[in-house]
């Protein structure tokens, strides 16, 4: 599949945020649980989850929130409380995803040019690849974790030949969108997304020194509803994701279940899709500690899980086979 779609599938559209027009309609309104999808919150609240919530038509169906356990990694990660009880998180690599939707917004105000080499934004010398090398690497290169860099940032293989899962080069994008639009990175979240949408509970923060060497030093935090609301813009704007050419689960920094295998991180090549239980076409984004934010455009769904590290290592899988019974 060609790495090079029009520019149509290539946006989504600062104005498409407009599309959000009606708040999320609040739990509270929904009856009890089904026996079936107390299976699913028993199930997740066992899996040391801290919040957890599903909207379906832009209803929500289900929303929980537990109390933050005592794990100091996991305090590395967690922030303050909101008045409605949730937890606010740093969301780990899922902020990948929420910068592919920043990018895509520059794409729109014609800010960013996929297909130009990143030196072009942010200055030559940015890796330690040669002049020449550093030259051939595009931004989609880095949007697809197919840059041929390692996290040292060395040259390893040609850009667009190799999928690797590389935060410290990714985080490489935050630079280059905020040199697009010569403004801050939070002005940028903020005045793009997270205000207009909505999102009163999302910001970027410096994170703590015991994560500085993960090469991403800021982490997005936020709250499961602003997750929510983030995933209905997505499920509003499906057309934006496309496969990429080196892995055919993993998009412009968002997970995509269906393909015929998955490169998961610390290059696990896993045959058949992402999540065998899931629908088709999951879209995903996915931090540490399995905070997932999951979109199914064809049930019109968004569930977002927060919390602690699930202690079933197939716990995306086992989640979605009792989905599928409460759903």
């Amino acid at each position: 599949m060609s790495q090079h779609p029009s520019r149509r599938t290539l946006v989504a559209g600062s104005a498409a945020l407009g599309a959000l027009t009606h708040p999320l309609a609040s739990a509270a309104q929904s009856p009890a649980p089904s026996s079936a999808m107390q299976s699913v919150l028993d199930y997740v609240q066992g899996q040391k989850t801290t919040g957890f919530l599903i909207v379906q038509n832009r209803k929500t169906l289900v929303e929980r929130n537990w109390p933050a356990p005592p794990d100091l990694t996991f305090r590395a990660l967690a922030y303050e409380t909101t008045p409605e009880g949730a937890l606010l998180e740093d969301i780990a690599s899922q902020q990948k995803s929420f910068v592919s939707m920043l990018v895509a917004i520059a794409i729109d105000k014609g800010l960013i040019d996929v297909t130009t080499p990143v030196d072009a934004y942010i200055g030559a010398g940015w890796s330690k690849a040669s002049p020449e090398q550093e030259a051939k690497i595009r931004v989609i290169d880095v949007l697809t974790m197919s840059s041929g860099l390692t996290p040292g940032f060395a040259y390893a293989a040609p850009p667009g030949t190799t999928f690797y899962y590389n935060t410290p080069v990714y985080a490489v994008t935050k630079r280059i969108v905020a040199a697009a639009a010569r403004q801050p990175l939070e002005a940028i979240t903020r005045d793009w997304l997270a205000a207009p949408a909505g999102m009163a509970n999302t910001s970027w923060r410096k994170r703590p020194a015991s994560m500085a060497d993960t090469g991403n030093p800021t982490g997005l935090v936020t709250s499961p509803h602003d997750v929510a609301i983030f995933g209905q813009i997505v499920l509003d704007l499906a057309a934006m994701f496309q496969r990429s050419a080196t892995n055919p689960a993993y998009g412009r920094l968002w997970w995509l279940n269906g393909g015929g295998y998955a490169i998961k991180p610390f290059d696990r090549r896993v045959d058949g899709p992402l999540i065998p239980a899931a629908p088709v076409d999951l879209i995903a984004a996915l931090g540490a500690l399995d905070r997932k934010l999951y979109v199914v455009p064809s049930r019109k769904l968004v569930v977002v899980r927060m919390g602690q590290a699930a202690p079933d290592q197939d716990f995306d899988q086992q989640l979605w086979l009792r989905l599928a019974k409460a759903l």
